[in-house]
């Protein structure tokens, strides 16, 4: 695998929201109101609004309502990450993978797929996925470890990893199957993912 294409995405979540302004923002950003957008969700990300940060980020790196501005997309971005945002966590993975606006830097990328992953976002549980199927950024080849996270990116409605899943079953025993299975059914989001399988490793 020569490059890892990671699709840059947004869930807006407004249920239970407590910031005045920020469902009106995302309302605005969805109608394609992008200079009303960025009027209601501007103040919220200064005041560390995690969603307003990551929404923000989202139009910096697609340059809508802004100049495009990857500096910016990753700074607000980080932002929301560091405050347990995944879709955000998800992006600066991304961004750190093909050294965009930053340095390439696999470890990094891979610490925050891991932790994006970690709280059951199917995006960077498919990015993770393809890095040990693989052998990508430093991590081994584990096809048990593949399959498991795949099994959870396709549970969690990415479509990629369930083609992705079929494929490298063919190359697996019944055995590995069997452990990636149970690997996947016995996962809880929110509890760290395992970095080791007992049957897949190089296999």
């Amino acid at each position: 695998m020569k490059t890892l294409f990671v699709a840059v995405t947004i869930a807006i979540c407004l249920a239970g929201n407590a910031w005045a302004g920020f469902k009106e923002g995302a309302q605005a950003y969805n109608a394609r109101q992008y200079a009303r957008a960025l009027k209601e969700i501007t103040p919220l990300a200064k005041s560390g609004h995690a969603d307003a940060q990551h929404l923000l980020g989202l139009m910096y790196y697609m340059g809508r309502g802004v100049a495009r501005d990857y500096r910016q997309a990753l700074h607000w971005h980080r932002k929301a990450a560091e405050q347990g945002k995944a879709d955000a966590q998800y992006v600066v993975g991304a961004m750190y993978y093909t050294g965009n606006a930053v340095a390439a830097d696999q470890r990094q990328a891979v610490a925050w797929f891991r932790r994006a992953a970690e709280k059951g976002h199917a995006g960077a549980q498919h990015a993770l996925a393809l890095m040990y199927r693989y052998h990508a950024a430093g991590l081994p080849q584990d096809k048990v470890l593949a399959y498991m996270l795949w099994s959870l990116a396709a549970a969690g409605g990415n479509t990629s990893a369930l083609e992705q899943r079929a494929e490298i079953a063919k190359r697996m025993t019944p055995e590995q199957i069997e452990e990636a299975l149970g690997m996947s059914r016995a996962w809880r989001p929110g509890t760290p993912l395992p970095t080791r399988s007992r049957t897949g490793e190089n296999a």
